[in-house]
């Protein structure tokens, strides 16, 4: 989903125009029992197309000035392109093969309802938000203002168990596709997650208020600007053993593209810190990961990033050991891998420090 938020963000500025094919008979086969093996035809490559390493789902090509970008998700297909003509060869190209629907203009896309207006494109999910609701009994539900109660503590032991727990796991589970088009619910969502091995009233009481907050906010999403531009800006922190049953910290980081936020995440980290100088340094090692990423993908796009990235983080501890790498006392008991990473990464970005947001984070 990070390739479409990617894709959607450079198409609106460079107005772009988006179509939706659809194949007819993706699912009209009977399952297959034998083994099949696959690869692509001889002459895929002929015309200058590309298969993205970044995204095995997304194809590129280019001839002169003209481009097209092609994704494709099981039986959703995805083109965008800056020559009409080249998108009305293309489409002919795969009816022959596939037989297609054109679905006309980009609307509706893998469950994201597409808003476009020559200022931006617009995603939301408010009719599947709808459905969870009437699915819940909630259609009629008192709105919450926030997602979650504030200092709210949960435990794998706290409560009583759910008798029936597929209740609350259905729950869950439905809630975890808005999560794409809503970084407000992502962390609620997937703190919740944790416990569905053994759900207890509590926990299900939670959920039910995260229900609640959509009720209030179903039309919430992500907009792309069109007068955004290309410099890529992460803003990562992480909440120090913010985990009770495991003393575990939260990485928690987004990634914009100009204006558009097109990447975030919300994760429990696999290690015990002692500090949360250590867990605010790893949180930057995983942004990092998903900056290096993110430069690769956007450059099948034509996108040339040649200014540095920038990377937001409000712990001065951090910023030193990630300044000096021999900042013996922060780093002695960190493990190898996170060193080697940022000797081999970290040089090649320059972090910025904004002063005026630290100083306005240390007030809080």
């Amino acid at each position: 989903m990070v390739t479409v938020h990617t894709l959607l963000a450079i198409a609106t500025v460079y107005n772009w125009s988006l179509v939706q094919p659809d194949v007819k008979n993706a699912f009209l086969l009977r399952d297959l029992v034998e083994e099949v093996y696959m690869t692509l035809p001889p002459s895929f490559h002929t015309k200058g197309e590309s298969k993205s390493k970044a995204d095995y789902s997304l194809f590129t090509s280019s001839n002169g000035a003209s481009f097209i970008a092609l994704l494709v998700y099981v039986d959703g297909i995805l083109i965008a392109s800056n020559d009409s003509h080249v998108v009305d060869d293309l489409k002919l190209l795969l009816d022959t093969k596939f037989k297609l629907k054109d679905m006309g203009q980009l609307r509706y896309f893998l469950g994201l309802v597409v808003t476009r207006s020559p200022k931006g494109i617009s995603l939301c999910q408010h009719k599947y938000a709808l459905e969870i609701l009437q699915d819940a009994g909630f259609l009629g539900a008192k709105p919450a203002a926030f997602p979650m109660e504030q200092n709210l503590k949960l435990s794998k032991d706290s409560g009583i168990l759910l008798a029936g727990p597929t209740i609350f796991r259905r729950l869950i589970g439905r809630l975890l596709y808005p999560t794409i088009t809503r970084p407000d619910l992502t962390f609620y969502v997937h703190w919740l997650k944790q416990y569905m091995d053994k759900p207890r009233e509590p926990h299900l009481q939670a959920a039910y208020h995260i229900l609640q907050y959509v009720k209030s906010t179903p039309r919430h999403g992500l907009f792309f600007p069109a007068d955004s531009s290309f410099q890529i800006k992460a803003f990562t922190n992480s909440n120090w053993t913010s985990w009770p049953d495991t003393h575990k910290s939260t990485t928690g980081y987004c990634v914009f593209l100009g204006d558009s936020l097109v990447s975030w995440k919300s994760k429990k980290q696999q290690t015990i810190s002692r500090s949360s100088a250590k867990a605010e340094y790893r949180s930057m090692a995983t942004t990092i990961c998903e900056i290096v990423w993110l430069l690769s993908l956007v450059s099948y796009f034509r996108v040339s990033h040649s200014n540095s990235a920038h990377l937001f983080c409000d712990n001065i501890a951090t910023l030193h050991i990630a300044a000096n790498p021999v900042f013996h006392e922060n780093t002695k008991h960190m493990e190898l891998d996170y060193h080697q990473f940022e000797l081999g990464f970290l040089r090649h970005f320059m972090f910025v420090l904004n002063i005026n947001l630290l100083m306005y984070l240390l007030k809080l």
